[in-house]
C-alpha cells in the first residue's frame, strides 16, 4: 500500500467480517440491507490520510471499521483544531450527508485504519425508504449535537484532568460508538492530538485519573473503571513531584 495512491483509489468491497462490524445494517429490512451492502465500500487508510477535506463535495457517509480517526479544521490563525476522535464502530458526517453540502471539516486517520463509505445516493435512498434507518440517523444527529456542545464546554476547561476525562468519556457513547467495550486502544500522542493538550499534560492527567481510580493504564491503551466519574466529576489535579512524569501510554 502506498501514499502514491489516494484512499479513493484504494477502495474495495468489504469483507463479511467488516460488514458484521457495521451495526446499523442490522436495523434494515432484508431488501434494504442487500442494497446497502452492495453499495458499501471500504478503504485502507494510512496514518495522515484524509478521508474528506473542508470544501469538498460530499460523496459518502463515512464510518470506521478499524483504527482511529480525528475530525478537525484549521482556525483563522492557521492552527488545527480537533473537534473529536472517532473509534471503531463510529459513523460521522450524517448532517453533511443529509444536506448534501460541502464538508466543513477534515476527517483524518491517526493510524492505519479501515474506513467504510456509503455512497451519498444510497444514503438518501435509505432515508426515503427505511423508517428504521431514519430513526437511526435522527439518534445520531441528536447525540452528535450533545457531543459537540460538550466539546465546546470542554475546550474552556482549565483543568487538564477534566478535559482528558471528558474526552475519554466521549469515546464510550453507546449510540455513536456501539462497538466500544471498557478498553480504549489509543496512544498517549493520539489522545494529545484529540484533546488539544501537549503529550506531557495528557501524561500527567492520565496518571492522576488512574490514581483516582477512574481508569487503569494498560499496554497499548487504557481501561475505564468508572465511566460516570469521567463524565461528571470535577477532578482536582493530583500533586506530582516537579519534573516527574508517570510512564503511561507509548
Amino acid at each position: 500500500m502506498s501514499h502514491d495512491m489516494s484512499l479513493h483509489q484504494r477502495r474495495r468491497e468489504p469483507t463479511p467480517q467488516e460488514l458484521r462490524n457495521i451495526s446499523w445494517l442490522s436495523v434494515l429490512q432484508p431488501h434494504e440491507r442487500a442494497r446497502a451492502e452492495a453499495a458499501l465500500l471500504v478503504g485502507d487508510a494510512l496514518p495522515g490520510d484524509y478521508i474528506c477535506r473542508v470544501g469538498r463535495p460530499v460523496t459518502y457517509w463515512f464510518g470506521l471499521v478499524e483504527g482511529l480517526l480525528k475530525i478537525c479544521a484549521d482556525n483563522d490563525q492557521g492552527q488545527t483544531v480537533t473537534f473529536t476522535g472517532v473509534p471503531p464502530g463510529g459513523w460521522v458526517g450524517e448532517g453533511t450527508a443529509v444536506k448534501r453540502e460541502p464538508y466543513r471539516y477534515n476527517i483524518q486517520a491517526l493510524r492505519k485504519s479501515v474506513v467504510a463509505g456509503l455512497p451519498i445516493d444510497t444514503f438518501h435512498w435509505l432515508l426515503d425508504h427505511s423508517l428504521t434507518f431514519n430513526r437511526f440517523v435522527l439518534e445520531q444527529l441528536n447525540e452528535r449535537l450533545g457531543q459537540f456542545i460538550a466539546a465546546r464546554e470542554n475546550d474552556r476547561m482549565g483543568n487538564p484532568e477534566v478535559r482528558v476525562a471528558r474526552s475519554l468519556a466521549a469515546f464510550f457513547n453507546p449510540v455513536l460508538y456501539p462497538g466500544m467495550a471498557q478498553v480504549l486502544r489509543i496512544t498517549q500522542q493520539e489522545l494529545a492530538y484529540i484533546v488539544g493538550l501537549s503529550r506531557q499534560r495528557v501524561n500527567e492527567a492520565l496518571a492522576n485519573l488512574q490514581d483516582q481510580g477512574a481508569i487503569r493504564i494498560e499496554y497499548g491503551g487504557l481501561r475505564v473503571l468508572d465511566l460516570a466519574a469521567l463524565r461528571n466529576a470535577q477532578f482536582m489535579a493530583a500533586a506530582q513531584p516537579e519534573g516527574v512524569i508517570a510512564p503511561v501510554l507509548s
